[in-house]
């Protein structure tokens, strides 16, 4: 029988050998292995798409410059000529047809390159234009990489 006025509590017993928390090797080699596998069934999913994904980006990079030189057009009465590039949508140009009513926020912040790191291609009369990036390779034609991305067939 317990002494109810006994201040100290009851101690319980433990056993000897208490088991220690961790993982054993097997089991960190098995998650390991299955690491590995997983990353070599995905990886090569998505690192063969980079070329895909920088066909992607250039083509919404030309359409964000369609929409620059639109904007570009309805304040100026036309859109920029060769001579003055797509510069032209970055500050007032100096050569060339003036820009009458030229933005004083510009319409793009700089002028892009595509994502191979040349500049896009713009070619205008002032009446109509065309914006092209040559691809991968950086010459004009080329097939699946290195095709070029191209305005009109956007």
């Amino acid at each position: 029988m317990r002494n109810h006025a006994d201040p100290a509590p009851a101690r319980r017993a433990r056993p000897a050998l208490a088991p220690e928390a961790g993982f054993t090797l097997i089991e960190i080699m098995v998650v390991v292995f299955i690491l590995g596998l997983l990353i070599t069934l995905v990886a090569p999913r998505i690192l063969g798409r980079t070329d895909e994904a920088r066909q992607t980006k250039a083509a919404a990079d030309i359409k964000s410059i369609e929409q620059a030189l639109s904007l570009y057009k309805l304040d100026n009465g036309g859109f920029p000529t060769t001579e003055q590039g797509l510069q032209a949508l970055v500050s007032p140009p100096t050569s060339g047809p003036p820009a009458r009513r030229w933005n004083p926020d510009g319409y793009l912040e700089k002028v892009p390159v595509d994502p191979w790191g040349a500049p896009y291609v713009f070619r205008s009369d002032g009446n109509g234009f065309v914006i092209y990036s040559f691809g991968a390779d950086g010459v004009e034609g080329g097939e699946g990489k290195n095709a070029d991305i191209d305005s009109r067939k956007l």
